[in-house]
């Protein structure tokens, strides 16, 4: 049985705690760069030589970089992204959430509920791995979904469709609210648009910023909720009730961007910045805790698991 998580962090000492706690404006600064730098660049290598195979690599590192970009916004969501608040704000709402049409501060109203309910009945992400595991087929219709962009149209038709608010209201009230939940996605999309028209590829607008987040975003969206809850143990056990995965070269290039696959040592220790995770984890080891955590060796085994109810149990 393992120990309350305040348990776990007293086998820390202060000076451990400040090592991890210690957050950095130029790093933050840094990877949402990184992230952009990525994007930009597999653009350019698209325009540069338009091929098929240039557009595939394109299309798949920029729907990684797009997951970056929420896993960063998603660290400015705990204050943790930098050491300066404006500019952890700035950045998170205007360089992370607002270009992939994310409200990082509601966001954060919701993603502070998930944490404080990890896996219980009041967890508003129970709904992201409760289904798991199920069948190979329905894994599978799940992905094409994803893929054809059909998830993408569902998900965001319910978005703007709230975000003008009730449809009886006035026309003036309903663009003001509009505008207030969409605001923020117009400018940095136009500005994205402008600049890409601006050196004479508008089309990559559509070929290489919404067609990803329509399709490989989603994708690689999924896999990693299904990895950091699905399966996993007792809502009150801090060592089990998210997931680690291990993850080499390509996967940190896709699925798993900016140390989001450790997900154990994040929920444990949520005021640990992104880029302080893989020395927490390795912290984790040293204090021996790692047998007694969920950690999975790689995400094509989180994806059979998750996977590995027989059909006939579906029926």
């Amino acid at each position: 049985m393992s120990e309350p998580a305040e348990d776990v962090r007293a086998l820390f000492s202060a000076q451990e705690i400040a090592e991890l706690r210690r957050r950095s404006d130029g790093l933050g600064v840094l990877l949402v760069l990184s992230a952009w730098g990525v994007i930009l660049g597999a653009m350019a290598l698209f325009a540069l030589w338009p091929n098929p195979l240039s557009f595939l690599i394109a299309l798949v590192l920029i729907g990684g970089r797009q997951l970056g970009l929420a896993v960063l916004m998603h660290d400015a969501a705990h204050g943790i992204l930098t050491q300066s608040r404006w500019l952890n704000e700035a950045l998170g709402s205007w360089a992370c959430g607002h270009p992939l049409a994310t409200d990082m501060h509601a966001y954060r109203a919701y993603h502070l509920r998930h944490h404080a309910h990890t896996q219980g009945p009041q967890d508003p992400d129970l709904g992201l791995s409760a289904p798991f595991p199920t069948t190979r087929a329905s894994l599978g219709r799940k992905i094409l979904r994803d893929l054809t962009g059909r998830t993408f149209l569902k998900q965001r038709g319910a978005q703007i469709r709230h975000a003008f608010g009730p449809a009886g209201a006035p026309l003036s009230t309903r663009l003001a609210h509009g505008w207030t939940r969409l605001g923020g996605f117009a400018v940095t999309n136009g500005l994205l648009l402008a600049g890409l028209a601006a050196v004479g590829h508008a089309e990559l607008y559509l070929l290489l910023w919404l067609l990803p987040m329509a399709t490989v975003y989603q994708l690689v969206l999924r896999i990693r909720n299904i990895a950091e809850h699905a399966m996993t143990g007792p809502a009150g056990d801090p060592l089990r009730h998210a997931r680690t995965t291990h993850a080499g070269l390509l996967m940190r290039a896709t699925l798993a961007p900016y140390w989001v696959n450790y997900h154990v040592e994040h929920h444990m220790f949520m005021w640990v910045p992104c880029y302080r995770l893989p020395r927490l984890h390795a912290m984790l080891g040293e204090k021996g805790l790692h047998p007694r955590m969920e950690i999975a060796p790689s995400y094509l085994a989180v994806l059979q698991a998750a996977s590995s109810r027989p059909a006939l149990a579906a029926a």
